[in-house]
């Protein structure tokens, strides 16, 4: 099989785009609903179908990199200086963001595909503020401001745990932690009763894990490299939202790539779906109190996210396929921020959080 051209990844992009939103929206994967099944139920069964999606993608991206076929060094998630502060601060903001809009951005794109129109203006400005923060007027505080306070890398070496270890003359671990990690966190789930009874969710949480591994061999692997020059990418939804308003408004030609096709494929999915399950409908917002929420919530996740270096499925899973270390910095942001949100939902302040 020869290499993929340049334009036939941007169709990549969109079949696998178009999986994930049609199993996601049919199974009601939320991570945001994970996270809020955790913090208020103490339900752990959707949090751990992402571990499942983790656990998929920790083997086949960690088995491209073993054999040499893929190069973490290339992708974004592993420099070799951590800007920990913006990790954090961004991964926070995401996480009380998306408790003001009630989803993250995938999840926003589920429901734009599915007619509702308040995800469209969430989408709008999450968008026009994670490229503002990516390359706009907000890009010199996040590169000459917040991602200085970084810390360097032992050894200039990629930021992946393997990599890492490897210089501190402990060997070569890469197979053996992904192996060790990703059955853990596959039999977890195997081993529930419940999920075992949940088909849909199993399905959508395996789909997410394979759809990272297809995004990161069909940039990284497969593609003619004299037709592209991209990095090698997966499955993230914040700067390819971003990227994708701008190319609308400027640059139809830039539509033609992976981010932005998987963007397209989760609202042609998720609308295909609905339209299966004859659930298809057009909603908007009840009030200006609801509007305001949504507003602000996705100026916190457009630019958190910009932050982060990814969203929940960008840092929580592509990331953690990686084995990146900026994952559990990122996970760690989100949770709070999320709790922290969820407190000011449901009690009308944050501080009343730290009453308890």
């Amino acid at each position: 099989m020869g290499p993929l051209p340049g334009w036939s990844i941007a169709l990549v992009g969109i079949a696998i785009g178009g999986a994930c939103g049609f199993t996601a929206r049919r199974a009601r994967l939320c991570s945001f609903g994970a996270v809020e099944d955790v913090w208020i139920g103490g339900d752990t069964r959707r949090l751990r179908i992402f571990g499942l999606a983790l656990g998929v993608a920790l083997l086949g991206t960690q088995a491209m990199v073993w054999t040499g076929a893929l190069n973490p060094a290339l992708s974004t998630y592993v420099p070799s200086a951590v800007p920990w502060f913006a990790i954090l601060l961004g991964s926070t903001l995401f996480g009380l963001g998306m408790a003001l809009v009630g989803t993250c951005g995938f999840g926003s794109l589920i429901r734009l595909g599915t007619g509702d129109l308040r995800s469209l203006i969430v989408m709008m400005v999450f968008g026009a503020t994670a490229y503002a923060t990516l390359r706009g007027i907000l890009a010199p505080l996040r590169i000459d401001g917040l991602e200085t306070i970084a810390v360097g890398v032992p050894g200039a070496v990629p930021a992946d745990l393997p990599s890492v270890l490897a210089w501190l003359g402990v060997g070569d671990l890469r197979l053996t932690i992904a192996v060790t990690v990703a059955a853990i966190l596959i039999l977890v789930v195997v081993f529930d009763a419940r999920l075992r009874r949940s088909p849909r969710l199993i399905t959508a949480g395996a789909t997410l894990g394979l759809g990272v591994i297809v995004g990161w061999w069909a940039t990284g692997v497969a593609i003619d490299e004299f037709a592209a020059h991209a990095r090698p990418q997966s499955l993230t939804f914040v700067s390819p939202v971003g990227r994708a308003l701008y190319a609308v408004l400027t640059t139809p030609e830039g539509l033609l790539d992976f981010g932005i096709g998987s963007v397209i494929g989760v609202v042609l999915g998720a609308f295909i779906s609905a339209l299966f399950d004859r659930e298809f409908r057009w909603e908007a917002f009840d009030d200006h109190h609801e509007m305001r929420r949504h507003l602000v919530g996705a100026v916190m996740m457009g630019g958190g996210g910009i932050l982060a270096g990814g969203c929940t499925i960008g840092q929580g899973i592509t990331a953690g396929s990686m084995m990146a270390l900026s994952w559990p910095l990122a996970i760690i942001g989100m949770m709070v921020g999320a709790r922290l949100g969820i407190a000011y939902l449901m009690e009308g302040s944050i501080r009343q959080i730290f009453r308890h």
